[in-house]
């Protein structure tokens, strides 16, 4: 009688660039309403806080620079690293990376880290935010610094394209990695955590 052959098994492999500039795209969606919220609550407690009485309506409109760089923008980073960070110590996926199965891991295969995820988070940001600043000397307007940080970002994954591994930059300056993952081993982000709260107990 014959044997059986078994169905071979799948490895992760490293996730293609397009791959992961969806994810962004399905992750961007639900982290600009993240910043929305957190923006639209801090602008009322801020206008509450700094607005004086008998203002004018037309000072009344903008913030205080002050607040706005020590508030505001801290909150809006926490925001984005507790986003990231959150789900990548849950199960190394966020919502966006599981409908295209991947997930990110550290060298040694584990799960990041706080320390680890902002140093990713921080090394995706590095070449965006260094051709923002050479754009904004080149050109001052607003216009060409988008442009400049979005030219670094895209080059974060042009990138993948010319390493012998397929690595992104923020893969090698953070020592972490995106897998794509294969469909028999591919576990739905809320069976993580469920799995890993029952192991906790």
């Amino acid at each position: 009688m014959p044997s059986r052959r078994l169905p071979e098994v799948e490895e992760p492999t490293i996730a293609k660039p397009t791959e992961r500039v969806v994810a962004i795209v399905y992750d961007g969606m639900l982290i600009l309403a993240l910043l929305f919220l957190v923006g639209t609550v801090l602008t009322v407690i801020g206008t509450l806080l700094t607005m004086q009485a008998g203002t004018q309506s037309a000072e009344a409109q903008s913030l205080p620079t002050w607040y706005q760089n020590s508030i505001m923008t801290p909150s809006f980073v926490l925001t984005l690293v507790g986003f990231y960070g959150l789900f990548w110590r849950r199960g190394g996926q966020t919502l966006g990376m599981q409908t295209w199965r991947l997930k990110t891991v550290n060298s040694t295969g584990h799960l990041l880290t706080w320390g680890q995820s902002f140093k990713r988070i921080f090394a995706a940001c590095l070449i965006p935010l260094l051709c923002g600043i050479i754009g904004s000397v080149i050109d001052g307007s607003r216009a060409v610094l988008l442009a400049s940080i979005f030219l670094g970002w895209i080059f974060n994954y042009v990138f993948c394209l010319f390493n012998p591994r397929g690595l992104a930059v923020q893969d090698m300056l953070s020592n972490t990695i995106t897998l794509k993952m294969p469909k028999l081993e591919h576990e739905g982000l809320w069976s993580g955590f469920k799995n890993r709260k029952q192991n906790k107990t």
